[in-house]
């Protein structure tokens, strides 16, 4: 009985408060004098007037929260589409509520307030163009929402207006768009850790535009039988029609030259451990220098020498088109330490880098030419006429340890390190090594995973050289052993 009064009650509460209302109001008009011919027109008459009120009232406040907002001066910048996106606006929670912004989801957007109260609009855009957002709020209970309308707009990505048209593989010395190598090498018989190598070249954006092909090379390899690590980088000239050829034969020809001369080289292998064991004497260094002479120097000649007769056998047979940077090196570790000796010639970079003892040792130094921009090149006779030339291109050292050894092209340095001084500079190595390991998140690239038996980190390496860097669009190629 008790719960049937209950519902009776809230059944009939609303009709026993308009009965009252009504005896009231009734009370109110006799107080008043109203005839009784008069009072239901009065009451009609009162009623549409309040409710217009009522209603003004209500209008006039959602428009003055509407003026408020606007007033606000909300703008939501330029973006780029598939780019990082961030805005911040805070909005009056005291007078609006039930905040949305329609048409953001489909632009590759979203809005969330955050702990402090603010809006946050976040995401990657989808679309470039111009667009308006509409932001929807509430501000009086029961009226509709209302809106406020803001323009953005997204610029394309300068990536996206690339072409990547395929070489035409009818061209003299064809080449393939971009290579790959990992070569994992096991523990041997000495009981010491070994390094894997790990190799990349990729066609650089301003070739793939116009279709042209890599002029870039590489050769890596490592010798079973004597333990020696030979790797070779080239970058052919971008003005030279054929040096896509000369970087090749460049690379090819250094290490088949180095192959041959250290296998079973067992006097070479004696001068490096004598000198080891003394590095003050003046005649073992003297012996060393000797081989790596043989070995070094007279592999860049015959370099020389190798593009010089396909530039011959060539119809038009001119050397300069076929022109080409060269770096390689030779590496093999000893108890007391790695032996490494290296010649150069040109731009890029190649680097002896020790995160452990915050080290990096250039081998050798990038040559420019007489006017901004040049280099030098392998093809050029006076590079070996010159009589310093063995100091100046030619290094060799005795280290512990090391973390990589890294050879790469300009279109990798220039980007990286922009200047000759930032090559000689630890922190710049630093960085670049964080870079190589983590990738470029803003551009979906990632990391690199430089670790032992990882054969998948050359198609890792491959992706991370399409970093973007505006204005560098170069070639490029690297060489890693670590």
């Amino acid at each position: 009985m008790k719960r049937e009064h209950r519902l009776s009650e809230r059944r009939n509460g609303p009709v026993i408060r308009i009965n009252e209302a009504a005896r009231k109001l009734d009370k109110a008009m006799q107080a008043c004098g109203v005839p009784e011919g008069y009072k239901q027109p009065f009451m009609d008459w009162a009623i549409d007037f309040l409710w217009r009120k009522f209603k003004e009232e209500r209008m006039n406040k959602r428009l003055d929260v509407e003026k408020k907002i606007r007033q606000l001066g909300i703008r939501f910048p330029n973006g780029t589409v598939n780019k990082d996106y961030s805005v911040s606006f805070r909005l009056p929670s005291d007078i609006i509520s039930n905040v949305e912004l329609y048409g953001a989801e489909e632009l590759g957007l979203h809005l969330s307030q955050e702990d402090n109260g603010d809006y946050s609009l976040v995401g990657h855009p989808l679309t470039a163009g111009d667009f308006t957002l509409s932001l929807l709020y509430d501000t009086v209970e029961g009226e509709p929402k209302s809106e406020l309308k803001i323009p953005i707009a997204f610029n394309p990505n300068p990536r996206d207006l690339w072409r990547d048209l395929p070489t035409d593989k009818d061209i003299p010395y064809y080449k393939e768009d971009s290579a790959t190598e990992y070569i994992m090498v096991e523990a041997g018989k000495d009981g010491l850790a070994k390094k894997d190598i790990v190799a990349a070249s990729h066609r650089g954006r301003s070739h793939a535009q116009e279709g042209k092909a890599r002029d870039d090379h590489f050769k890596v390899f490592h010798c079973n039988e004597s333990d020696w690590y030979i790797m070779a980088v080239a970058d052919g000239a971008g003005s030279a029609k054929y040096s896509r050829k000369g970087s090749e034969v460049a690379c090819n020809s250094v290490v088949d030259h180095c192959k041959g001369l250290l296998v079973d080289n067992q006097a070479f292998e004696n001068a490096i451990m004598e000198y080891s064991s003394d590095r003050g004497s003046k005649e073992k260094r003297t012996d060393v220098t000797r081989h790596v002479i043989d070995i070094i120097y007279k592999g860049a000649m015959k370099a020389h020498e190798a593009v010089k007769r396909v530039a011959q056998a060539n119809e038009e047979g001119k050397l300069k088109d076929f022109a080409t940077t060269l770096m390689f090196s030779i590496c093999k570790r000893y108890d007391f330490g790695w032996f490494i000796a290296s010649f150069w010639v040109g731009d890029g970079a190649m680097c002896l880098f020790d995160e452990k003892n915050k080290t990096a040792k250039l081998l050798g130094t990038p040559d420019e030419g007489e006017f901004s921009g040049q280099t030098r090149f392998l093809t050029m006779p006076e590079i070996f006429r010159d009589p310093e030339v063995v100091s100046k291109r030619l290094r060799m050292t005795i280290v512990p340890d090391f973390t990589a050894l890294f050879l790469m092209t300009d279109g990798i340095s220039d980007p990286m390190f922009e200047t000759e001084k930032n090559l000689n500079e630890y922190e710049k190595w630093e960085e670049f090594y964080n870079k190589l390991k983590n990738g470029f998140p803003e551009d979906g690239i990632g990391g690199v995973d430089l670790t032992d038996d990882n054969e998948a980190s050359k198609e890792k390496l491959l992706r991370w050289l399409d970093f973007w860097s505006p204005g560098n669009h170069d070639d490029r190629t690297i060489a890693i052993l670590y």
